[in-house]
């Protein structure tokens, strides 16, 4: 009989431990088990850190919480299935991921130049995992243990689920369950149904019987009949042809993502149908607490002689929540974490900064109270039937919702209280904060900008242009100006020089010229000088992604307008740092063409100049990835 858990809580609620199963550890070398199987082997592309800031971690300490051993392989060489032998066959399964990034985007930069380096592993190099390590890892899984279950997830490997597309390659791409040959698929945050396997596999259930539980997406062989009352999306060869097709496979995925409401879908590639079951149910605020409690060291493997950045980044930061229901068109989080947003207890994010305060390494500062947004801390809906039948994809857009709780009390009361707390000097607020919300509460960005602030403030307007907002489902710009203006009048009430710095994306689709001579309007009108921005980089499986490949928006199936080429990328970009010397040129000559020498005029007299270097060339720079704090054989000039 299958086993299903309704949530850890639940799982756990009865299971009494005297002692905990072992974690083993490896990058690629022999391990002694003590003569013991080890139930599941992890693989993982990142470094290997004992954090609850990192899935490898979590997913190790919840099987090991329900009873199972595992081995933790971080960052093998896959040129040879050797290092999949460190700790023998595993009992259960290997479970497989690329680690807490895609691995393309890992790698590359948007203009697809290689980075130098990679804040996931030791000292910060790059190289330690493959282009694609979802594929080389399983791969390497099968070479080593014919026979043995391949359970593969995280966000490359879920984002790449159906058909998708690749902008390292500029094509369309299979399910990636059949690239990896993988059993089973978990997409979106796998505690609980990785543990629901984990069960079924320890009771002598098959893969052929487990195929029913929530949150997973199989192959079914040729001769395999698609499933019943499920909802087929355009076949693979079909969305391969047509940007219409491709549109409303998208689409039709980002809509049945309610799990009360979410029907099983299909999807034909050839003769094989790729299926993805619904997701599960929301998970409970005392599961989420369970997960949080486990005994993380909270450091790096001790076998580690530099420093991993990732690792210091967050050490001393603090999850407060989990989900994002703003649903923007270019973000991942939505569709890996989900739209309802889940809390934590004040007591068990009370209790975590007391473990944290026993560490001799904290001094006193939590570097960020938050999660995938800074202020969403017990926002919910407030009729649980609408929530339960609701396909739409934003809450708050185009308006906020009136259904949604938006009220900061709670975050306001647990950001007093952690700021009062013995032993915390500060707290900083170091996630995003949604701008459109906070607005509705001043007191709420009085606290931030007198107690949790170090010293600057990150928020991401994204961008001034009502037609690309509306493309990236974000507000229009006056919440940012409203939410500017609080912020700095806050900061010089309570006698603090502190800033904001701001994140702006240029080439989204939606993004032309015109657009983006008004975001040089808005940059200018407010003396702004970002030094944070990304050109767009299309990752799989979002709206935005397939905008980029298609041209339409999926959801009105209009056209948009999408800049493609170097030039027309490069263009954009020097609006964003119009007082650059290296962007001038294009930028003057792009004003004139439109007829705009008025913002020609307003442009910074004295301008940054350009860095440039010796025995160098600019392909050579791009290849290797230019850092300034590293030690170069480039000297500046």
């Amino acid at each position: 009989m299958v086993i299903h858990i309704s949530s850890l809580s639940e799982r756990f609620s009865n299971q009494v431990q005297a002692e905990l199963p072992p974690i083993f550890f490896s990058r690629g070398e022999k391990v002694d088990t003590k003569g013991a199987q080890v139930d599941v082997v992890f693989v993982t592309g990142d470094a290997y850190i004992d954090h609850p800031s990192f899935a490898n971690a979590i997913l190790s300490r919840v099987l090991q919480r329900a009873g199972y051993s595992v081995g933790v392989l971080s960052q093998p060489d896959w040129r040879s299935c050797e290092p999949w032998k460190a700790f023998g066959p595993p009992r259960l399964f290997f479970a497989v991921s690329a680690g807490n990034m895609d691995s393309m985007i890992n790698h590359y930069t948007a203009n697809k130049k290689p980075r130098s380096d990679d804040a996931y592993s030791e000292g910060g190099r790059s190289g330690a995992r493959p282009d694609r390590a979802t594929l080389a890892y399983c791969q390497r899984a099968r070479e080593a243990y014919k026979g043995i279950p391949i359970i593969t997830g995280g966000v490359e490997a879920g984002l790449r689920r159906f058909a998708h597309y690749d902008y390292w390659k500029d094509a369309l791409m299979q399910s990636i369950v059949l690239g990896a040959k993988c059993d089973i698929l978990v997409y979106g945050m796998g505690e609980e149904t990785i543990v629901e396997i984990a069960d079924n596999l320890d009771a002598g259930n098959s893969l052929q019987d487990i195929r029913e539980l929530r949150q997973i997406v199989y192959a079914r062989g040729a001769s395999e009949k698609a499933p019943e009352n499920a909802l087929e999306l355009p076949p693979y060869e079909l969305v391969k042809q047509s940007g219409e097709a491709f549109s409303v496979m998208t689409r039709t995925i980002h809509r049945e993502a309610n799990p009360s409401i979410a029907r099983t879908l299909y999807q034909y590639h050839g003769e094989r149908a790729i299926v993805q079951n619904p997701p599960r149910m929301t998970m409970t605020t005392a599961s989420l607490d369970i997960i949080y409690t486990l005994p993380y060291t909270r450091k790096p493997h001790s076998s580690y002689r530099e420093k991993i950045p990732a690792a210091d980044m967050i050490r001393d930061s603090v999850t407060i929540m989990r989900g994002c229901f703003a649903g923007c068109t270019f973000c991942s989080i939505t569709n890996h974490q989900g739209k309802a947003v889940i809390s934590r207890s004040e007591e068990s994010i009370k209790a975590e900064i007391e473990t944290m305060k026993q560490s001799e390494d904290f001094k006193g500062t939590i570097s960020d109270l938050g999660g995938p947004t800074a202020n969403m801390y017990r926002m919910h809906c407030s009729d649980s039937f609408a929530e339960s039948i609701c396909r739409r994809p934003s809450c708050i857009f185009p308006t906020i919702c009136k259904l949604l709780n938006t009220e900061h009390a709670p975050l306001k009361k647990l950001m007093k209280d952690v700021r009062e707390t013995d032993g915390i000097k500060r707290a900083i607020v170091s996630s995003g904060i949604r701008m459109d919300i906070a607005v509705r509460d001043p007191e709420y960005i009085a606290d931030v900008a007198k107690y949790h602030t170090g010293g600057h403030l990150k928020v991401a307007p994204e961008h001034a242009s009502n037609n690309v907002l509306n493309v990236m489902k974000k507000p229009g710009i006056e919440s940012c100006e409203k939410f500017i203006k609080t912020f700095k009048d806050e900061s010089r009430g309570a006698c603090k020089d502190q800033y904001l710095t701001y994140y702006f994306i240029s080439s989204h689709p939606g993004a032309d010229i015109p657009e983006a001579i008004e975001l040089l309007e808005f940059l200018l009108k407010n003396d702004i000088r970002p030094r944070q921005s990304q050109d767009f980089i299309p990752s799989p499986g979002e709206i935005a992604t397939s905008m980029y490949f298609t041209g339409l928006d999926p959801y009105t199936m209009k056209k948009v307008p999408v800049a493609r080429s170097g030039i027309e990328r490069a263009t954009q970009r020097a609006f964003l740092y119009y007082y650059k010397a290296e962007y001038r040129e294009v930028l003057v000559k792009t004003l004139r063409e439109y007829r705009r020498e008025d913002l020609i005029a307003r442009l910074p007299k004295v301008i940054e100049p350009v860095v440039t270097f010796n025995k160098i060339d600019d392909r050579a720079k791009a290849s290797v990835g230019y850092r300034p704090h590293r030690k170069s054989k480039y000297r500046k000039t």
